[in-house]
């Protein structure tokens, strides 16, 4: 009879150690998919300022080069003269390089690219090459985006969004 109390007690020491074993699991699941929700609210928000005028609302990409671009920008606005490069972008040159992730892609008007790592780019109508995609712009069509940013150079200015 001990023996099988002995048994018993070793019995349910198991089955609770396993019970305390999945609600740490299921508790720390909880927590992994809080902070994946917390990160997709918490997306790297950017404001565009064209010209001293239109503000523009991007979302950047979750990649490392535009993590780079964000911390570049945590220190403070980025001011960048462009000029139209093809009748399809427009292109300005970045006040430090920031880490490449090209592959090949087809542009979208309103895509925020990395090119050579140095240069930065919005496009307002589509190309394909080997690029980095920063991020997008935010809710705007072809033509908003080709009225706002007209013929010629501009001045952007990129910061944190408040």
């Amino acid at each position: 009879m001990k023996k099988i109390l002995i048994v018993f007690a070793a019995l349910v020491f198991v089955l609770i150690s396993c019970g305390e074993a999945e609600a740490e699991s299921a508790e720390s699941e909880t927590e992994n998919s809080g902070s994946a929700s917390m990160e997709k609210e918490e997306a790297m928000k950017i404001t565009i300022t064209i010209n001293g005028k239109e503000k523009l609302s991007a979302t950047l990409a979750g990649n490392s080069s535009a993590k780079a671009f964000f911390a570049l920008l945590e220190k403070g606005s980025v001011t960048v003269k462009m000029h139209d490069y093809g009748n399809f972008e427009k292109v300005g040159e970045l006040p430090e390089s920031l880490p490449k992730n090209d592959t090949e892609i087809t542009t979208e008007p309103g895509d925020i690219i990395l090119y050579q790592g140095n240069q930065i780019t919005i496009y307002y109508d589509t190309n394909k090459w080997n690029f980095t995609r920063l991020g997008k712009i935010d809710s705007i069509t072809q033509a908003e985006l080709k009225s706002i940013l007209g013929a010629g150079d501009v001045t952007a200015v990129f910061e944190m969004k408040n």
